[in-house]
């Protein structure tokens, strides 16, 4: 038994040496050999459990289930999103930055522990089922969540398109539970959903995730908008929008910036991993004044654009208070093809601050209400087309949302000053 002990305790020593031996002295490349030797001692405690396993457990085990078992538990002990993902995994987050994959179309996290809705992606059979931001995800399918972790989240919730997933959610706002059934679709992400004039002289863009196309589609309809619009104030609306890269949303808030202007900074516990980001000054669009729409669905990266904005005093942030992602995870593949999603610094904003699990507060709080209203219906005036039994015209309904209201009210009030200022 302790010869097998110390074989199994070797084989693990060389097998974390190998996979994460090279990041770890990258990172510590001094004061080793205290650290090094409770490595070992905790090593050989996690050996003493392998072997307790393989010579006594009522079944097989299969090393490689074991190994990735404890290292998914490792990562996610860390934090909220520190995960490992197994090859199968990384594959499909490698396809979700390229923009398809089969699924329902919320982008989830856990917060305190339990699996909760960051935001439902407009469009998708979520955001139609009427899952929101905040949702507390409490079953998948009859099977409890408490203690699951994003990568079995992500198995469950990923799939097939037109099979069918029952979430049971706690929705705190209303103190109950709900089931929902929400059938997965092929999740195709465009970046831009929506870039429009909403009158002769405000621009409208929708933007929905940050993706690796997304600074090039979004400077293509800003220019759109300019030179066939003739637009002079634009709304950029993040609202429910998740995130995505971090130099996604370096290169989309430096757009908006002039030259050198500080867009965001990264923190980490060893000083190499500290950065700040400038704008650099290239093809940016600063002339026009801009709305930022957010809410508590705005995380990470959208929370980088509102912060870079805000600090610079570059526009004003219209909604409600942002959901408060400020770490960054970067991805360390490994070389068995899979891969540790491992948080190694927070990002802060301009004025320095770090809103991980504060959030953005909006220059102008606007909490969304809907107000509708209905259109009479159309009287039919011919009696003759009364008798030939044609339907009358259907009651219309048209929706107004206060925040899209609030922000174009500020950008004609922006406008007419400055053109008050130009006049006189």
């Amino acid at each position: 038994m302790h010869e097998r002990r110390g074989f199994i305790l070797a084989i693990m020593i060389c097998f974390f040496v190998v996979l994460f031996g090279g990041f770890f002295l990258s990172c510590y490349p001094d004061d080793k050999s205290d650290r090094d030797k409770e490595l070992y001692n905790q090593v050989e405690l996690f050996s003493d459990v392998l072997s307790i396993i393989q010579a006594d457990y009522v079944d097989e085990t299969e090393p490689k289930k074991l190994i990735y078992g404890a290292l998914g538990g490792m990562l996610s002990s860390l934090d909220d999103y520190s995960q490992f993902l197994d090859p199968d995994n990384f594959k499909e987050m490698e396809i979700e930055t390229r923009g398809e994959f089969g699924g329902l179309g919320i982008e989830i996290g856990l917060k305190g522990g339990v699996l909760t809705v960051i935001a439902p992606i407009d469009g998708t059979p979520a955001y139609e089922a009427g899952i929101k931001p905040g949702d507390s995800i409490v079953k998948i399918d009859g099977e409890i969540t408490k203690n699951i972790t994003i990568e079995e989240a992500v198995k469950r919730l990923r799939g097939k398109p037109k099979i069918s997933v029952m979430l049971t959610i706690w929705r705190e706002s209303e103190g109950t539970l709900m089931d929902f059934t929400v059938v997965r679709d092929v999740i195709k992400l465009k970046s831009i959903k929506e870039a429009k004039m909403l009158d002769e002289s405000v621009g409208y863009i929708k933007l929905v995730e940050f993706q690796k196309n997304t600074p090039s589609d979004l400077g293509q309809s800003v220019l759109k908008l300019l030179q066939d619009g003739g637009m002079k104030a634009l709304i950029l609306d993040v609202r429910n929008n998740p995130g995505g890269l971090l130099d996604v949303a370096y290169e989309v808030s430096e757009k908006f910036l002039p030259k050198d202007a500080v867009v965001v900074s990264i923190k980490g516990r060893i000083p190499q991993q500290n950065k700040v980001f400038r704008a650099t000054g290239k093809k940016n669009f600063t002339d026009f004044p801009m709305v930022v729409l957010v809410n508590e669905g705005s995380a990470s990266a959208s929370e980088i654009l509102a912060g870079a904005i805000q600090d610079n005093k570059r526009g004003v942030i219209v909604g409600v208070k942002t959901f408060g992602k400020g770490s960054v995870q970067t991805v360390i593949p490994l070389r068995d093809g899979s891969a540790a999603r491992l948080t190694t610094a927070a990002y802060y904003t301009p004025a320095d601050v770090c809103i991980d699990k504060k959030g953005i507060m909006p220059d102008v709080v606007v909490p969304l209400k809907k107000e509708t209203e209905t259109r009479e219906k159309v009287k039919k005036a011919d009696i003759f087309e009364k008798l030939e039994n044609k339907s009358e015209e259907p009651e219309k309904e048209t929706v107004y949302d206060n925040q899209l209201k609030e922000a174009m009210d500020i950008l004609r009030g922006i406008l007419v000053y400055r053109e008050a200022s130009i006049q006189a």
